[in-house]
């Protein structure tokens, strides 16, 4: 799905939401999904409360990890809702990202399973297209899926 400056994707996992609650807020089941593969995730910082920080890095062949995304949590609801942004840093500093969004990740139950929607707002119509642009339908598609697996398996 596609707004002004929002784009959207969601899923239905066939596992409890405490199960991608789990896959989520544990740093080693998070780096199992939170980059397309075959590229891997290094979990540096996770300090899931709002004001906590959010740091990844990447790899693309385990190797040398570079950064990947820098936030800071906003919001958090256990098995509900994660709100994160890149446009501030742990304790809310400000940042300067190289791409500005906010992330608003919903998990609901739907019949046996989650239904699962991660929306990314962008300070405007080009960032938002640029994102696009880059592959977001099948970059963040793609985790979501590498994310249900992990849920369905936890």
């Amino acid at each position: 799905m596609t707004s002004n400056n929002q784009l959207s994707v969601s899923r239905l996992i066939n596992a409890p939401r405490s199960a991608v609650w789990r896959a989520w807020a544990n740093p080693k089941n998070f780096e199992q999904w939170w980059i397309p593969a075959p590229m891997v995730c290094r979990v540096e910082k996770m300090d899931l409360n709002p004001g906590g920080g959010f740091e990844t890095l990447m790899s693309e062949d385990g190797g040398e990890f570079k950064p990947h995304v820098e936030g800071c949590f906003l919001d958090i609801v256990p098995q509900e809702r994660i709100v994160f942004t890149t446009a501030l840093k742990e304790g809310w500093e400000p940042a300067e990202p190289w791409l500005t969004l906010t992330s608003i990740i919903t998990m609901e139950d739907e019949g046996s399973g989650t239904r699962y929607i991660a929306r990314a707002l962008h300070k405007n119509p080009e960032d938002s297209r640029k994102h696009e642009e880059m592959g977001f339908e099948e970059g963040w598609g793609s985790t979501i899926d590498q994310l249900a697996k992990l849920a369905e398996k936890l």
